[in-house]
Protein backbone atom coordinates (compact mmCIF):
# COMPACT_ATOMS: atom_id res chain seq x y z
CA UNK A 1 0.00 0.00 0.00
CA UNK A 2 1.62 3.26 -1.13
CA UNK A 3 2.12 6.34 1.04
CA UNK A 4 -0.26 8.25 -1.25
CA UNK A 5 -2.97 5.64 -0.63
CA UNK A 6 -2.29 5.76 3.10
CA UNK A 7 -2.74 9.52 3.15
CA UNK A 8 -5.86 9.31 1.02
CA UNK A 9 -7.28 6.70 3.39
CA UNK A 10 -6.56 8.87 6.41
CA UNK A 11 -8.30 11.82 4.74
CA UNK A 12 -11.45 9.73 4.35
CA UNK A 13 -11.58 8.53 7.94
CA UNK A 14 -14.48 10.01 9.96
CA UNK A 15 -13.48 13.40 11.33
CA UNK A 16 -13.31 13.66 15.10
CA UNK A 17 -14.67 16.90 16.52
CA UNK A 18 -12.25 17.52 19.37
CA UNK A 19 -14.48 20.03 21.16
CA UNK A 20 -17.53 17.77 20.94
CA UNK A 21 -15.55 14.79 22.26
CA UNK A 22 -14.09 16.90 25.06
CA UNK A 23 -17.55 18.04 26.11
CA UNK A 24 -18.93 14.50 25.88
CA UNK A 25 -15.95 13.21 27.84
CA UNK A 26 -16.58 15.69 30.65
CA UNK A 27 -20.29 14.83 30.85
CA UNK A 28 -19.49 11.11 30.73
CA UNK A 29 -16.96 11.49 33.53
CA UNK A 30 -19.65 13.11 35.64
CA UNK A 31 -22.13 10.30 34.84
CA UNK A 32 -19.89 7.24 34.93
CA UNK A 33 -19.15 5.57 38.28
CA UNK A 34 -15.63 4.65 37.15
CA UNK A 35 -12.88 5.63 39.55
CA UNK A 36 -9.23 6.08 38.63
CA UNK A 37 -6.74 3.67 40.21
CA UNK A 38 -3.09 4.68 40.49
CA UNK A 39 -0.09 2.68 41.56
CA UNK A 40 -1.51 -0.54 40.15
CA UNK A 41 1.90 -1.92 39.15
CA UNK A 42 4.31 -1.67 36.24
CA UNK A 43 3.01 0.62 33.52
CA UNK A 44 5.38 0.50 30.53
CA UNK A 45 2.52 1.48 28.19
CA UNK A 46 1.79 4.68 30.15
CA UNK A 47 -1.96 3.97 30.34
CA UNK A 48 -4.49 5.19 32.90
CA UNK A 49 -6.59 2.70 34.86
CA UNK A 50 -10.27 3.17 35.70
CA UNK A 51 -12.35 0.64 37.59
CA UNK A 52 -15.82 -0.10 38.89
CA UNK A 53 -16.59 -2.44 41.80
CA UNK A 54 -20.24 -3.42 42.46
CA UNK A 55 -21.87 -3.13 45.88
CA UNK A 56 -23.13 -6.72 45.55
CA UNK A 57 -21.09 -9.42 43.83
CA UNK A 58 -22.19 -12.51 42.01
CA UNK A 59 -20.15 -15.56 43.02
CA UNK A 60 -17.60 -16.58 42.02
CA UNK A 61 -16.44 -13.01 41.46
CA UNK A 62 -15.90 -11.95 37.86
CA UNK A 63 -14.00 -9.18 36.06
CA UNK A 64 -14.54 -7.69 32.60
CA UNK A 65 -11.84 -5.61 30.91
CA UNK A 66 -13.31 -3.05 28.49
CA UNK A 67 -11.18 -1.19 25.91
CA UNK A 68 -12.50 2.00 24.30
CA UNK A 69 -12.12 3.03 20.66
CA UNK A 70 -10.22 5.90 19.05
CA UNK A 71 -11.23 9.39 20.16
CA UNK A 72 -12.95 8.03 23.27
CA UNK A 73 -12.23 7.95 26.98
CA UNK A 74 -12.93 5.14 29.41
CA UNK A 75 -15.83 7.07 30.94
CA UNK A 76 -17.31 8.02 27.56
CA UNK A 77 -17.26 4.44 26.33
CA UNK A 78 -18.65 3.19 29.63
CA UNK A 79 -21.56 5.63 29.39
CA UNK A 80 -22.13 4.85 25.71
CA UNK A 81 -21.92 1.06 25.86
CA UNK A 82 -23.52 0.75 29.30
CA UNK A 83 -20.97 -1.52 30.92
CA UNK A 84 -21.12 -0.11 34.45
CA UNK A 85 -24.94 -0.39 34.37
CA UNK A 86 -24.58 -4.06 33.44
CA UNK A 87 -21.87 -4.55 36.06
CA UNK A 88 -24.02 -3.04 38.81
CA UNK A 89 -27.07 -5.05 37.75
CA UNK A 90 -25.27 -8.38 37.48
CA UNK A 91 -22.63 -7.95 40.16
CA UNK A 92 -19.26 -8.08 38.38
CA UNK A 93 -16.25 -5.73 38.37
CA UNK A 94 -14.86 -3.65 35.51
CA UNK A 95 -11.41 -2.42 34.64
CA UNK A 96 -11.31 0.12 31.80
CA UNK A 97 -7.82 1.12 30.65
CA UNK A 98 -7.56 4.54 29.02
CA UNK A 99 -5.13 5.62 26.33
CA UNK A 100 -3.27 8.92 26.70
CA UNK A 101 -2.81 11.41 23.89
CA UNK A 102 0.94 11.38 24.53
CA UNK A 103 0.98 7.74 23.35
CA UNK A 104 -1.37 8.16 20.39
CA UNK A 105 -2.69 11.44 18.99
CA UNK A 106 -6.15 9.94 18.40
CA UNK A 107 -6.15 8.11 21.77
CA UNK A 108 -6.20 4.76 19.95
CA UNK A 109 -4.66 1.74 21.62
CA UNK A 110 -1.52 0.85 19.65
CA UNK A 111 -2.68 -2.60 18.59
CA UNK A 112 -0.09 -2.75 15.76
CA UNK A 113 3.10 -1.46 17.47
CA UNK A 114 5.47 -4.38 18.15
CA UNK A 115 6.56 -2.91 21.48
CA UNK A 116 2.93 -2.74 22.68
CA UNK A 117 1.68 -6.06 21.37
CA UNK A 118 4.09 -8.58 22.86
CA UNK A 119 3.76 -10.46 26.11
CA UNK A 120 5.23 -8.45 29.00
CA UNK A 121 5.75 -5.37 26.84
CA UNK A 122 4.25 -1.90 26.49
CA UNK A 123 0.48 -1.44 26.60
CA UNK A 124 -0.20 -5.18 26.82
CA UNK A 125 1.88 -5.42 30.01
CA UNK A 126 0.15 -2.35 31.50
CA UNK A 127 -3.28 -3.91 30.96
CA UNK A 128 -2.08 -7.21 32.44
CA UNK A 129 -0.85 -5.36 35.53
CA UNK A 130 -4.27 -3.72 35.95
CA UNK A 131 -5.95 -7.12 35.81
CA UNK A 132 -3.54 -8.58 38.37
CA UNK A 133 -4.17 -5.62 40.68
CA UNK A 134 -7.95 -6.03 40.47
CA UNK A 135 -7.77 -9.79 40.90
CA UNK A 136 -5.74 -9.50 44.09
CA UNK A 137 -7.56 -6.50 45.56
CA UNK A 138 -11.05 -7.94 45.02
CA UNK A 139 -10.51 -11.72 45.09
CA UNK A 140 -11.54 -12.26 41.48
CA UNK A 141 -11.95 -15.87 40.38
CA UNK A 142 -9.05 -16.45 37.93
CA UNK A 143 -11.40 -18.51 35.73
CA UNK A 144 -13.84 -15.58 35.37
CA UNK A 145 -11.80 -12.86 33.68
CA UNK A 146 -13.05 -11.55 30.32
CA UNK A 147 -12.15 -8.81 27.84
CA UNK A 148 -13.89 -6.81 25.11
CA UNK A 149 -13.16 -3.74 23.03
CA UNK A 150 -14.22 -1.55 20.09
CA UNK A 151 -12.16 -0.75 16.99
CA UNK A 152 -8.56 -0.13 18.12
CA UNK A 153 -9.76 -1.42 21.49
CA UNK A 154 -10.97 -4.48 19.61
CA UNK A 155 -7.54 -4.83 18.03
CA UNK A 156 -5.98 -4.60 21.49
CA UNK A 157 -8.49 -7.17 22.75
CA UNK A 158 -7.08 -9.55 20.13
CA UNK A 159 -3.58 -8.67 21.39
CA UNK A 160 -4.44 -9.48 25.01
CA UNK A 161 -6.17 -12.76 24.13
CA UNK A 162 -3.12 -13.79 22.08
CA UNK A 163 -0.36 -12.68 24.45
CA UNK A 164 -2.06 -13.73 27.71
CA UNK A 165 -4.50 -16.50 26.67
CA UNK A 166 -4.22 -18.23 30.05
CA UNK A 167 -5.63 -15.12 31.77
CA UNK A 168 -8.97 -14.95 29.94
CA UNK A 169 -11.97 -17.26 29.81
CA UNK A 170 -13.43 -15.41 26.81
CA UNK A 171 -13.20 -12.25 24.75
CA UNK A 172 -15.32 -10.20 22.38
CA UNK A 173 -14.07 -8.02 19.52
CA UNK A 174 -16.30 -5.29 18.08
CA UNK A 175 -15.28 -3.81 14.70
CA UNK A 176 -11.71 -4.89 15.38
CA UNK A 177 -8.93 -6.88 13.78
CA UNK A 178 -7.17 -10.24 14.26
CA UNK A 179 -3.88 -10.53 16.09
CA UNK A 180 -0.60 -10.48 14.22
CA UNK A 181 -1.61 -8.98 10.88
CA UNK A 182 0.28 -5.68 11.35
CA UNK A 183 3.56 -4.56 12.84
CA UNK A 184 3.60 -0.98 11.52
CA UNK A 185 1.22 1.76 10.38
CA UNK A 186 1.30 0.74 6.71
CA UNK A 187 0.29 -2.84 7.51
CA UNK A 188 -2.32 -1.60 9.98
CA UNK A 189 -3.94 0.60 7.34
CA UNK A 190 -3.86 -2.24 4.83
CA UNK A 191 -5.58 -4.50 7.34
CA UNK A 192 -8.18 -1.89 8.21
CA UNK A 193 -9.00 -0.94 4.64
CA UNK A 194 -8.49 -4.16 2.68
CA UNK A 195 -8.46 -7.00 5.22
CA UNK A 196 -6.49 -9.37 2.98
CA UNK A 197 -7.53 -12.99 3.47
CA UNK A 198 -5.00 -15.34 5.04
CA UNK A 199 -4.98 -19.10 5.57
CA UNK A 200 -6.54 -20.26 8.83
CA UNK A 201 -3.32 -21.95 9.97
CA UNK A 202 -1.28 -18.80 9.41
CA UNK A 203 -3.73 -16.77 11.50
CA UNK A 204 -3.72 -19.37 14.25
CA UNK A 205 0.07 -19.49 14.27
CA UNK A 206 0.22 -15.74 14.91
CA UNK A 207 -1.47 -16.45 18.24
CA UNK A 208 0.44 -19.64 19.02
CA UNK A 209 3.74 -17.79 18.62
CA UNK A 210 2.66 -15.01 21.00
CA UNK A 211 3.13 -17.15 24.15
CA UNK A 212 4.07 -20.61 25.34
CA UNK A 213 0.41 -21.43 25.99
CA UNK A 214 -0.97 -24.41 24.10
CA UNK A 215 -4.58 -24.48 25.24
CA UNK A 216 -7.27 -24.51 26.24
CA UNK A 217 -8.00 -21.25 24.41
CA UNK A 218 -10.41 -18.47 25.35
CA UNK A 219 -13.85 -18.38 23.76
CA UNK A 220 -14.43 -15.63 21.19
CA UNK A 221 -17.41 -13.46 20.21
CA UNK A 222 -17.07 -11.29 17.08
CA UNK A 223 -19.25 -8.29 16.15
CA UNK A 224 -19.05 -6.16 13.00
CA UNK A 225 -21.28 -3.84 10.99
CA UNK A 226 -21.64 -4.83 7.35
CA UNK A 227 -21.47 -1.16 6.26
CA UNK A 228 -18.30 -0.37 8.22
CA UNK A 229 -16.07 1.91 6.12
CA UNK A 230 -13.42 2.41 8.80
CA UNK A 231 -12.50 -1.20 9.54
CA UNK A 232 -13.29 -3.56 6.68
CA UNK A 233 -15.96 -6.11 7.71
CA UNK A 234 -13.74 -8.83 6.25
CA UNK A 235 -11.74 -8.56 9.46
CA UNK A 236 -14.59 -10.28 11.31
CA UNK A 237 -14.13 -13.33 9.08
CA UNK A 238 -10.39 -13.28 9.69
CA UNK A 239 -10.84 -13.16 13.48
CA UNK A 240 -13.30 -16.05 13.29
CA UNK A 241 -10.85 -18.06 11.14
CA UNK A 242 -8.05 -17.36 13.62
CA UNK A 243 -10.01 -18.72 16.58
CA UNK A 244 -11.58 -21.63 14.71
CA UNK A 245 -8.06 -22.79 13.93
CA UNK A 246 -7.00 -22.48 17.56
CA UNK A 247 -10.06 -24.43 18.73
CA UNK A 248 -9.71 -26.96 15.90
CA UNK A 249 -13.24 -26.28 14.67
CA UNK A 250 -14.57 -26.58 11.10
CA UNK A 251 -14.97 -23.57 8.83
CA UNK A 252 -18.70 -24.13 8.31
CA UNK A 253 -20.86 -22.80 11.16
CA UNK A 254 -22.67 -25.39 13.23
CA UNK A 255 -25.67 -23.10 13.64
CA UNK A 256 -27.00 -20.01 11.88
CA UNK A 257 -29.76 -18.14 13.68
CA UNK A 258 -31.35 -14.70 13.78
CA UNK A 259 -30.95 -12.72 17.01
CA UNK A 260 -32.85 -9.44 17.33
CA UNK A 261 -33.05 -9.32 13.55
CA UNK A 262 -29.37 -10.05 12.80
CA UNK A 263 -27.58 -13.21 11.65
CA UNK A 264 -25.48 -15.06 14.20
CA UNK A 265 -23.18 -17.98 13.46
CA UNK A 266 -21.95 -20.33 16.17
CA UNK A 267 -19.47 -23.16 16.67
CA UNK A 268 -19.33 -25.43 19.72
CA UNK A 269 -17.27 -28.24 21.19
CA UNK A 270 -18.22 -31.87 21.82
CA UNK A 271 -19.83 -30.85 25.12
CA UNK A 272 -22.13 -28.37 23.40
CA UNK A 273 -20.36 -25.28 24.75
CA UNK A 274 -20.22 -22.42 22.24
CA UNK A 275 -16.57 -21.53 21.66
CA UNK A 276 -16.85 -19.07 18.76
CA UNK A 277 -19.75 -16.90 17.66
CA UNK A 278 -20.09 -14.11 15.10
CA UNK A 279 -22.74 -11.39 14.69
CA UNK A 280 -23.08 -9.50 11.39
CA UNK A 281 -24.96 -6.25 12.05
CA UNK A 282 -26.55 -5.60 8.68
CA UNK A 283 -26.12 -2.08 7.24
CA UNK A 284 -24.46 -0.75 10.40
CA UNK A 285 -21.44 1.56 10.14
CA UNK A 286 -18.35 1.58 12.38
CA UNK A 287 -19.25 1.33 16.05
CA UNK A 288 -20.77 -0.56 18.94
CA UNK A 289 -24.40 -1.69 18.36
CA UNK A 290 -26.90 -0.60 21.01
CA UNK A 291 -30.51 -1.60 21.69
CA UNK A 292 -32.91 -3.23 24.10
CA UNK A 293 -31.64 -6.35 25.82
CA UNK A 294 -33.56 -9.59 26.24
CA UNK A 295 -34.72 -8.32 29.64
CA UNK A 296 -36.22 -5.17 28.07
CA UNK A 297 -33.46 -3.06 29.62
CA UNK A 298 -31.47 -0.53 27.63
CA UNK A 299 -27.75 -0.41 28.21
CA UNK A 300 -25.82 2.56 26.86
CA UNK A 301 -26.40 5.91 25.17
CA UNK A 302 -26.00 6.79 21.49
CA UNK A 303 -22.94 8.82 20.55
CA UNK A 304 -19.95 8.82 18.22
CA UNK A 305 -19.29 5.17 17.24
CA UNK A 306 -22.13 4.10 19.55
CA UNK A 307 -24.99 3.21 17.23
CA UNK A 308 -28.65 2.37 17.85
CA UNK A 309 -29.13 -0.90 15.99
CA UNK A 310 -31.89 -2.68 17.88
CA UNK A 311 -29.50 -5.12 19.55
CA UNK A 312 -27.48 -4.60 22.75
CA UNK A 313 -24.03 -5.96 22.03
CA UNK A 314 -22.89 -5.28 25.60
CA UNK A 315 -25.72 -7.37 27.03
CA UNK A 316 -25.22 -10.25 24.57
CA UNK A 317 -21.46 -10.22 25.21
CA UNK A 318 -22.05 -10.33 28.98
CA UNK A 319 -24.45 -13.22 28.34
CA UNK A 320 -21.81 -15.01 26.23
CA UNK A 321 -19.40 -14.54 29.14
CA UNK A 322 -21.94 -16.26 31.41
CA UNK A 323 -22.59 -13.19 33.56
CA UNK A 324 -26.33 -12.57 33.15
CA UNK A 325 -27.87 -15.46 35.06
CA UNK A 326 -27.02 -14.15 38.50
CA UNK A 327 -30.09 -12.00 39.23
CA UNK A 328 -32.52 -14.85 38.61
CA UNK A 329 -30.37 -17.26 40.65
CA UNK A 330 -30.22 -14.86 43.59
CA UNK A 331 -33.97 -14.28 43.50
CA UNK A 332 -34.56 -18.03 43.37
CA UNK A 333 -32.24 -18.72 46.30
CA UNK A 334 -33.84 -15.94 48.35
CA UNK A 335 -37.28 -17.40 47.68
CA UNK A 336 -36.10 -20.86 48.70
CA UNK A 337 -34.46 -19.56 51.87
CA UNK A 338 -37.42 -17.41 52.96
CA UNK A 339 -39.24 -19.09 55.89
CA UNK A 340 -42.89 -19.92 55.39
CA UNK A 341 -45.22 -17.41 57.13
CA UNK A 342 -46.65 -18.70 60.42
CA UNK A 343 -50.44 -18.41 60.93
CA UNK A 344 -51.48 -15.86 63.55
CA UNK A 345 -52.95 -17.15 66.80
CA UNK A 346 -56.74 -16.81 66.82
CA UNK A 347 -59.84 -18.48 68.30
CA UNK A 348 -60.25 -20.16 64.91
CA UNK A 349 -56.86 -21.58 63.80
CA UNK A 350 -58.38 -23.06 60.65
CA UNK A 351 -60.01 -19.82 59.51
CA UNK A 352 -57.53 -19.13 56.69
CA UNK A 353 -57.88 -22.69 55.46
CA UNK A 354 -61.67 -22.39 55.60
CA UNK A 355 -61.60 -19.23 53.50
CA UNK A 356 -59.20 -20.76 50.94
CA UNK A 357 -61.37 -23.89 50.73
CA UNK A 358 -64.52 -21.85 50.32
CA UNK A 359 -62.94 -19.79 47.53
CA UNK A 360 -61.70 -22.95 45.80
CA UNK A 361 -65.06 -24.64 46.11
CA UNK A 362 -66.86 -21.59 44.76
CA UNK A 363 -64.47 -21.35 41.82
CA UNK A 364 -64.87 -25.05 41.08
CA UNK A 365 -68.65 -24.83 40.77
CA UNK A 366 -69.65 -23.08 37.56
CA UNK A 367 -72.78 -20.96 38.05
CA UNK A 368 -74.76 -18.68 35.75
CA UNK A 369 -73.54 -15.57 37.54
CA UNK A 370 -69.88 -16.69 37.39
CA UNK A 371 -69.27 -14.56 34.32
CA UNK A 372 -69.70 -11.49 36.56
CA UNK A 373 -66.90 -12.75 38.89
CA UNK A 374 -66.89 -14.25 42.35
CA UNK A 375 -68.43 -12.42 45.34
CA UNK A 376 -65.46 -12.70 47.71
CA UNK A 377 -67.39 -10.96 50.49
CA UNK A 378 -70.08 -13.63 50.50
CA UNK A 379 -67.48 -16.38 50.42
CA UNK A 380 -65.64 -14.95 53.43
CA UNK A 381 -68.94 -14.50 55.28
CA UNK A 382 -69.80 -18.18 54.71
CA UNK A 383 -66.30 -19.19 55.83
CA UNK A 384 -66.57 -17.11 59.02
CA UNK A 385 -69.96 -18.67 59.71
CA UNK A 386 -68.58 -22.16 59.16
CA UNK A 387 -65.76 -21.36 61.58
CA UNK A 388 -68.28 -20.37 64.26
CA UNK A 389 -67.23 -16.71 64.30
CA UNK A 390 -70.36 -15.34 62.68
CA UNK A 391 -74.05 -16.14 62.89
Amino acid sequence: MSLAKNLDFLRHLPKVDGLRFAEFGRSAAASSPLEEVTGFGDNPGNLRMFAFVPAQWQKPRALVVVLHGCGQTAAAYDLGAGWSTLARHYGFALVMPEQQRANNGNTCFNWFNPEDTVRDGGEARSIREMIAHMAEAHRIDPKRIFITGLSAGGGMTSVMLATYPEVFAAGAVIAGLPYGIASNLREALDGMFHSPARPERELGDFVRRASDHRGPWPKMSVWHGSADRTVNPGNANEIVKQWLDLHDLPAAPMAETIVDGYPRQAWWNKDGETLVESYAITDMAHGTPLGLADNDQRYGVEGAFLIEAGISSSYHIAKFFGLTGWIADVASKKAEAKPAPQPARSPAPHLARSIRSAVADEAAEPKPEQSRGLDIGQIITRALTAAGLMK
